[in-house]
C-alpha cells in the first residue's frame, strides 16, 4: 500500500496522537511499501503556525525526514488536477492532496469523510 499522510494525521503521528489507532499506526510504521508527506501539508502547518492557529512539534521537518517519509512536491500537473475537482472540499490544502493522490496512486489516510466523496482511496485512521 502507498499511503499519503493528510495534514492532521501528520501531525496525529508525529504528536502520538490516540486519534491515530493501532491499525493505521501500524499500515504507517511496517506495513506501508511507501509513505508521502505532501508540500501542501508542509505549507498548511507552517501557514497555521504563523497565525497562531496550530502549535506544531519543535523540529518537525526533520522528525518527518528521520521516519523515513518521502517528501511528494507540488507539480504543474497536480496543480491543474487540484483546479478541476469537483466542489465537494474547499480546503485548497485538502484538494491539493485528493489531486496527488489520484495521480500518483496513494490512498489518502484522513479523518475527513469530505475527502471520500472524491474518487480517491482513502485509510481511516
Amino acid at each position: 500500500m502507498k499511503l499519503l499522510l493528510d495534514t492532521h494525521t501528520l501531525l496525529w503521528w508525529l504528536n502520538r496522537d490516540r486519534r491515530l489507532g493501532p491499525p493505521t499506526r501500524q499500515a504507517i510504521a511496517t506495513d506501508a511499501e511507501r509513505v508521502a508527506v505532501s508540500a501542501a501539508s508542509a505549507w498548511e502547518i507552517s501557514i497555521k503556525e504563523a497565525f497562531g492557529k496550530l502549535d506544531a512539534p519543535a523540529g518537525w521537518p526533520e522528525e518527518i525526514e528521520g521516519f523515513g517519509f518521502e517528501p511528494l512536491p507540488i507539480t504543474f500537473d497536480h496543480a491543474r488536477e487540484a483546479g478541476g475537482l469537483p466542489r465537494h472540499h474547499g480546503d485548497p490544502f485538502d484538494r491539493m492532496l485528493v489531486a496527488q493522490a489520484r495521480l500518483e496512486g496513494l490512498v489518502i489516510v484522513t479523518a475527513d469523510p469530505r475527502i471520500a466523496r472524491y474518487d480517491v482511496q482513502t485509510l481511516a485512521p
